[in-house]
């Protein structure tokens, strides 16, 4: 069954909106692992505008499921921290320093040797690597020669035309899976995704792995109950 990680960084806004530690981003990750999730992600940005990087710190040396760290490698400060706290895995974002949210995966031929270069690093550690792409099968014969252990499809534009086609939304989707299975990558997804459009998606992938899902879960969360939004969510995928 494909796997569930949690991203808790919207709680981590919630908390630096007002001060203080309500809500509590520590057991934020640890009731996500308590309540069914498989995994928790986390994308500390060099602002710290939401995770902070003391919070990575004390998330990792806490919880007994996956941890992911998100961000983007060319801030020396996130390299750092992933090799400290080396994770299980780190998905390499090319997030533009201020920006909101990910909006874009890797042009992984243009930046080819830099990816090749950085991922190395991380896998000499013994971090497996996962790296932000669009669903371009170009893109995804790209990362392969990167090294990188997986690639995380970016969904938003599943998402965005999901209740117009589904089938057309998820074409592009379907043919880059395809490719990184024919070429024994491994297959990781999230943005957008949400109780509506996650189940279609999970059943038409092929090989697919693992969704990191944060801004609908925790939306959800506040009309359903978090332990109940995470289960909804892990009925998606079974």
């Amino acid at each position: 069954m494909t796997k569930l990680s949690v991203n808790i960084n919207k709680f981590a806004t919630l908390r630096n909106s007002r001060g203080g530690n309500n809500p509590d981003v520590l057991k934020m990750a640890l009731d996500a692992e308590r309540f069914g999730a498989d995994g928790v992600t986390v994308h500390p940005r060099p602002d710290e505008r939401h995770i902070r990087y003391s919070d990575v710190r004390e998330i990792k040396a806490a919880i007994v499921t996956e941890f992911n760290i998100e961000g983007n490698p060319e801030e020396q400060k996130f390299v750092d921290l992933v090799l400290e706290v080396r994770p299980h895995q780190v998905t390499l974002v090319p997030d533009a320093l201020g920006q909101i949210t990910s909006n874009h995966g890797w042009d992984t031929i243009k930046n080819k040797q830099y990816l090749i270069d950085i991922i190395s690093v991380f896998k000499n550690a013994g971090i497996r690597t996962s790296i932000f792409v669009d669903p371009d099968v170009a893109m995804i014969e790209g990362a392969k020669a990167t090294g990188t252990d997986r690639v995380e499809l970016y969904t938003e534009g599943y998402a965005k035309h999901f209740h117009e086609d589904k089938q057309s939304a998820i074409s592009q989707y379907v043919e880059a899976a395809k490719a990184a299975n024919r070429l024994g990558l491994g297959i990781n997804a999230g943005h957008d995704l949400d109780l509506y459009n996650l189940q279609y998606f999970a059943q038409n992938i092929p090989g697919l792995l693992e969704v990191s899902i944060g801004h609908a879960l925790v939306c959800d969360a506040i009309y359903l109950g978090y332990e109940n939004a995470v289960q909804m969510y892990k009925r998606q995928l079974q």
